[in-house]
């Protein structure tokens, strides 16, 4: 389908339009910085902001979520909890949109999640483009993620005086049909456009030393590497760097009984593998007591084990983990020291060394 255009001088109305019909979340600012959160007037809408605090996952997966509710008495009665309603999400960038890729991915494949995916199904992504790094803190273009090949409904590119509008689903060419607003994009409009994609990809730099598709192996080859005992002695397990993740999904289960001990609500809470009850089981045991292992596990998930299981990077380089670390531990550090101490003479050679010549 041909690009369509949206002059800056009618978003406001256009998102408006959709307002009327159903709810419309983008960054807005807050305290500084920015948040996604619904929005009543397109004054609000900030599609001028770097890196929100949270990503949109909370509209998919909230941090509080009831999923059962039941009364009790001689029979117990109990009845699931779905709460789903359409909106548009606007403003979601490249980063995000490959992490939504991945927790669809992940709340579809075996065991089908009705709350994530019922959610997932009445919302609409509108993409906007990154035009440059959003601070010091992003590795997307390290990562693979700062283009995008799908996942959205419609995806903008900040050109000047307007937006380019690309389709991304049908639903999405629905959405731009019935609230009026855009015009057929003129060769100026493809000139300008092809002038910011251009000028775009300098702008980001690659931070990783080494290709994405080797860190997998790394990781296994660096499974006993010392970075991790460094790592578990800086850590302060509080769990801040997979909040703010995009790509974390763990949750916990809780039961919350009303005052009146004859009904309640089984909910539904994000959840943190850094936690260090988080991998207590029956019997006190936990099989991940030591923060250098919860931190290894971590990385591990992020390189390794969601690469293997849906084809997908677990980390999208967006960078939160950084900005919310109090001990400033970084993901580009942790893999380029992986990769140095692992490259021959480094560490795992000295490892396999000792050990032939000890056997």
């Amino acid at each position: 389908m041909p690009l369509k255009v949206i002059d800056k001088k009618d978003i406001g109305s256009f998102v408006t339009s959709i307002m009327e019909e159903m709810e419309v979340v983008g960054p807005v600012a807050q305290d500084g910085k920015f948040v996604f959160s619904p929005i009543d007037d397109y004054s609000q809408l900030r599609l001028d902001c770097p890196i929100t605090l949270l990503p949109p996952k909370q509209y998919f997966l909230p941090q509080e979520e009831p999923i059962l509710k039941y009364k009790l008495g001689e029979a117990v009665r109990s009845e699931p909890v779905i709460e789903a309603k359409p909106r548009v999400i606007m403003g979601v960038h490249p980063c995000d949109i490959n992490a939504t890729w991945l927790l669809d991915l992940a709340f579809s494949t075996d065991n089908l999640d009705t709350n994530y995916m019922e959610k997932r199904k009445k919302a609409l992504i509108v993409g906007l483009d990154c035009n440059e790094p959003c601070d010091e803190h992003s590795f997307c273009k390290s990562m693979g993620t700062l283009t995008v090949e799908g996942g959205y409904d419609l995806f903008l590119t900040d050109i000047g005086d307007a937006y380019m509008v690309d389709y991304g689903s049908p639903a999405g060419m629905e959405l731009l049909a019935r609230h009026k607003g855009a015009r057929e994009a003129t060769e100026t409009d493809m000139s300008r456009f092809r002038a910011v994609q251009d000028a775009k990809w300098p702008k980001f730099t690659y931070k990783l030393e080494m290709n994405i598709s080797d860190l997998p192996n790394l990781l296994a080859i660096g499974y006993d590497n010392p970075i991790w005992e460094e790592l578990g002695k800086k850590c302060l397990a509080c769990g801040a760097c997979t909040l703010v993740c995009p790509t974390c999904y763990c949750f916990d289960v809780i039961d919350r009984l009303a005052l009146n001990l004859k009904e309640g609500q089984r909910l539904r809470i994000w959840d943190s593998c850094q936690l260090p009850e988080f991998a207590t089981v029956a019997g006190g045991e936990n099989f991940r007591k030591a923060r250098s292992s919860r931190q290894r596990h971590r990385f591990f998930r992020k390189g390794k084990y969601l690469t293997e299981m849906f084809g997908k990077m677990g980390c999208v380089g967006c960078g939160r983990c950084v900005r919310s670390c109090l001990v400033h531990i970084d993901p580009i550090e942790v893999y380029n020291t992986l990769r140095r101490t692992c490259a021959p003479g480094g560490w795992a050679q000295r490892e396999v060394a000792a050990y032939q010549q000890g056997s």
